[in-house]
């Protein structure tokens, strides 16, 4: 793109010659070409030049001259700022000019080796702003990613530097000082995100430092502002995601920081209202996604538990706004696994079982509005239900059982409709494997079919072995008569059941593991 940008460019700035004039030119460029002209025109130096190793000494050379005359103004005029306004602007200009320098990243060693990081770093506690946000902005360039893997050897030397000089710490430190009701500070804000992001993203184990830099803290108090919805708390949202995502240091963090009292708050707010636009619906989406990473630690879960967060999910369920998909998920980590004993009881206590059963009766029809695949919800749904098979005990299993033969048993016909329904979904796959031959690890096989249907035909003949083990024996003979009606048998079940039983993943400890295995072969055998 750079390059046919500069040739356009270099064509543009050319005496017009007899056979075409410029204004050809310009006719023949659509309007999108001629943006992305003059934006790389604008950053392209005079003439065109080319920025070689002598061009990056003078523009350095130059800024750190005005630099350092705009520091001894200042120290010398501490109390006039008109003796020491010229030297600002100057700097200013000279901070715009090198956004010239991103288009050249292989050059970025040389620029580490002339200490450029140290003076521009210096820079975000300069006490006028508008040279802080110019320096944020030049360095948001710089580390803009796809730049960054035009030269790999330039990205490792200014990334190396970068966070050996702290950046993270120091642009928090900084974010602090921002007043976001100014234009040009809030793009400032804007701006830093997108560096720790861009960082992140090259060097993922720079998410380890958000807690100790303080950037997890400025993250959560940004969410609990009263602001209006922008985009600003769109990114944090999206970042406050990232960190998350495969990091339990920061999700321990966060709960220490009682950020899941923070983001329960903050979804509140879309128990009774839809969000307004695609940007906030990404929002609620991104707080809904950190929950759920969240609650992959066991201390989370007793926080979301007295926080009351089994109470709002329910509500966003039996409210029907768009925020139902995201409590769905919610609930099904909070109540998987071991360590989703309290929360499944709990969820039975408050009456739960009124709200998932219909969702589990009839998936909802998919709207206008961005909602889960039919498949997903009904993986969430049939997951819920069988973590409280698993976890409940006592009279709350009681009522959980029991809801099975009410109405003439109609739930164990929609659980013997979703068999077939998934059995199929999987017996397909396994065909087109078959046919499609290849030499596949045995565990990526395994994977693809869980994806493919398996996965929630476990759950749903889980469920299946549980209640028939569990409740009166008219649920098994219902199950027994919907499958001779379709010539099937109970032995595809127990097949289904003898290979989840094998294949029980990492959740819980290995006691807790061999336990399930144990009492799954036992059901299949009663079974």
């Amino acid at each position: 793109m750079r390059k046919i940008a500069r040739a356009k460019a270099n064509q543009m700035a050319r005496p017009p010659s007899p056979s075409a004039s410029v204004q050809t030119v310009l006719d023949q460029i659509s309007e999108e070409e001629r943006q992305e002209i003059l934006k790389f025109v604008e950053t392209e130096q005079a003439e065109g030049e080319v920025l070689d190793e002598a061009g990056i000494k003078r523009i350095i050379l130059n800024f750190e001259k005005r630099s350092l005359k705009n520091r001894e103004m200042r120290i010398k005029f501490p109390d006039s700022p008109d003796k020491f306004m010229e030297s600002e602007v100057e700097l200013h200009e000279v901070l715009q000019e090198m956004r010239v320098l991103s288009t050249a990243p292989d050059h970025y060693p040389l620029l580490v080796k002339l200490r450029i990081i140290p003076s521009l770093l210096e820079l975000l506690s300069h006490d006028n702003t508008d040279i802080t946000v110019a320096a944020i902005e030049l360095l948001q360039e710089l580390t803009d990613v796809d730049i960054l893997n035009e030269s790999e050897e330039g990205a490792e030397a200014l990334i190396d530097s970068l966070l050996e000089q702290q950046i993270i710490a120091l642009l928090v430190q900084n974010l602090d000082r921002l007043d976001e009701t100014v234009k040009e500070e809030s793009d400032g804000v804007h701006n830093t995100l997108s560096i720790i992001e861009n960082l992140t993203e090259l060097r993922p184990e720079v998410c380890n430092e958000a807690p100790k830099q303080g950037l997890l803290q400025w993250l959560l108090r940004r969410l609990k502002m009263k602001t209006p919805f922008d985009s600003n708390k769109l990114y944090a949202t999206e970042l406050l995601s990232i960190l998350l995502q495969d990091n339990n240091g920061n999700r321990i963090a966060l709960g220490e920081l009682e950020g899941i009292d923070t983001l329960l708050q903050q979804l509140a707010f879309y128990k009774r209202h839809d969000p307004a636009t695609a940007e906030e619906h990404e929002l609620m989406e991104n707080l809904f996604n950190s929950l759920c990473s969240a609650l992959m630690v066991l201390q989370n879960r007793d926080r979301f538990l007295r926080g009351e967060g089994l109470q709002l999910m329910n509500l966003m369920l039996r409210e029907k706004k768009t925020s139902r998909n995201g409590s769905l998920k919610v609930l099904d980590y909070a109540m998987s696994g071991p360590h989703g004993k309290d929360n499944c009881n709990k969820f039975v206590d408050i009456l739960g079982l009124r709200t998932i059963f219909p969702l589990f009766m009839k998936t909802p029809k998919k709207n206008r509005r961005k909602v889960f695949s039919t498949e997903e919800h009904e993986e969430h749904v049939t997951s819920i239900i069988a973590s409280m098979l698993r976890n409940c005990r006592g009279s709350q299993r009681q009522r959980l059982v029991s809801k099975f033969t009410e109405n003439d048993h109609e739930k164990v016909d929609r659980l013997m409709e979703l068999h077939f329904k998934y059995l199929e979904k999987v017996e397909t796959l396994d065909t087109a494997l078959d046919e499609s031959g290849g030499n596949v690890e045995e565990d990526a096989l395994y994977l693809k079919r869980l994806e493919g249907g398996l996965f929630t035909l476990q759950l749903v003949d889980y469920i299946i072995v549980e209640v028939c083990a569990a409740g009166p024996a008219s649920i098994k003979q219902r199950v027994t008569q919907i499958l001779n009606l379709r010539g099937a048998s109970l032995k595809t079940i127990r097949h289904v059941m003898r290979e989840y039983a094998g294949n029980l993943g990492d959740e819980g400890d290995q006691e807790w593991r061999d336990n399930e295995q144990q009492h799954i072969l036992h059901l299949v055998d009663k079974f």
